[in-house]
């Protein structure tokens, strides 16, 4: 059968895609801006984030127009974007270092590790007094975060065994069972809180950008800079990992150093991100396995990166357009599409 697919070859179809997805990139936050309360036309937008780049004021733009783009929608668009492609690469990454399609911090158990540690350190903030917020914003919060998710690997590490081939088999697993405890505990400490206390926390546990501000964006954006390099660097001895931790051995690469090393890398990355914007579920699990079906046999890291940024910018765009006077979570709406692409994946492969 021919069709769009048969004129290209793979190489030229990754090549377009990454082409379309990079112009997609600049022309998105423009269009995305123009969704939520205040109604700010597309022209205005791309106005005024032109003169930005030259430190100017459009002129034909009201001023409370451009304070509402430039210091509460772009902040909340970069914001999503890092966490989409965030959480798409440590995904991709994941699914590599245990040869499992199925593996993302969500079901590895790095995300609710990472959840239930910021929950301790807000719910001992507003123990504390002068509310969880301001101990949130500090670097507490991602630390919180950061040590929950590691602690969460380590577990996964020392219930999956280090063995070559029981650790593979077993880690998934592992992961799940760690994912359901520590989701567990989380939900414990929701229970016992105030009721003011469990509704902030309840809402940002499913995943939120509203808290989104310039200040906040440094953090996961350098955190993914960090992780972005790690990867493109060892990507070729992550891909012979990928063929069996025989071959990998056999071609010189520190498996159990390696696989370590990168588990704990993904779970900075998630830490950061579940401090910055809560428990998203799905996204590295659907964005890396949908490269895979498009290209098989290549793992493009560019794309993994570009599709989970878009996918999260729009997912947020639903997220504050659905409902008239109200927001929704951001994690209950990547989980309603995740299971729909898993449920159309298995018809699909229920057909042939």
């Amino acid at each position: 059968m021919t069709g769009i697919r048969a004129l290209f070859t793979p190489l030229e179809r990754h090549d377009y895609l990454l082409a379309v997805l990079l112009l997609a990139c600049l022309v998105s936050p423009a269009l995305a801006s123009i969704f939520g309360a205040a109604d700010i036309h597309f022209t205005d937008a791309m106005s005024v984030y032109l003169h930005a780049l030259i430190g100017e004021q459009p002129k034909d733009v009201p001023y409370l127009d451009s304070r509402i783009l430039l210091e509460l929608r772009l902040p909340r668009i970069l914001l999503a974007f890092v966490c989409g492609a965030g959480l798409a690469l440590a995904g991709w990454a994941l699914q590599l270092v245990t040869r499992n399609p199925l593996a993302d911090p969500y079901l590895f158990g790095i995300s609710s590790g990472a959840s239930l540690g910021a929950i301790v350190v807000m719910s001992l903030g507003s123990l504390l007094g002068g509310g969880f917020m301001a101990l949130a914003d500090g670097i507490s919060l991602p630390l919180g975060a950061f040590a929950g998710a590691s602690a969460s690997v380590l577990l996964v590490l020392a219930l999956s065994g280090f063995g070559l081939q029981s650790q593979v088999e077993r880690m998934l697993l592992s992961g799940v069972a760690i994912s359901f405890l520590f989701g567990a505990l989380g939900s414990l400490l929701l229970y016992f809180s105030s009721p003011q206390v469990t509704a902030s926390l309840l809402f940002w546990t499913l995943g939120s950008f509203a808290r989104a501000s310039w200040d906040l964006l440094w953090l996961p954006w350098t955190i993914f800079g960090v992780f972005i390099g790690f990867l493109w660097v060892l990507r070729r001895q992550l891909l012979a990992l990928s063929a069996g931790d025989e071959t990998a051995h056999g071609l010189g690469v520190p498996v159990a150093k390696l696989r370590t090393i990168s588990l704990l890398m993904c779970s900075l990355m998630t830490a950061v991100l579940v401090a910055s914007c809560g428990g998203i579920g799905f996204v590295g699990l659907m964005i890396p396995h949908t490269v895979r079906l498009m290209f098989p046999g290549r793992q493009s890291l560019m794309i993994v990166v570009l599709m989970g940024g878009l996918f999260m910018m729009w997912v947020d765009v639903l997220a504050r357009s659905l409902l008239p006077t109200q927001e929704l979570p951001v994690g209950v709406i990547t989980a309603v599409i995740g299971s729909g692409f898993f449920l159309l994946l298995l018809l699909r492969r229920k057909g042939t």
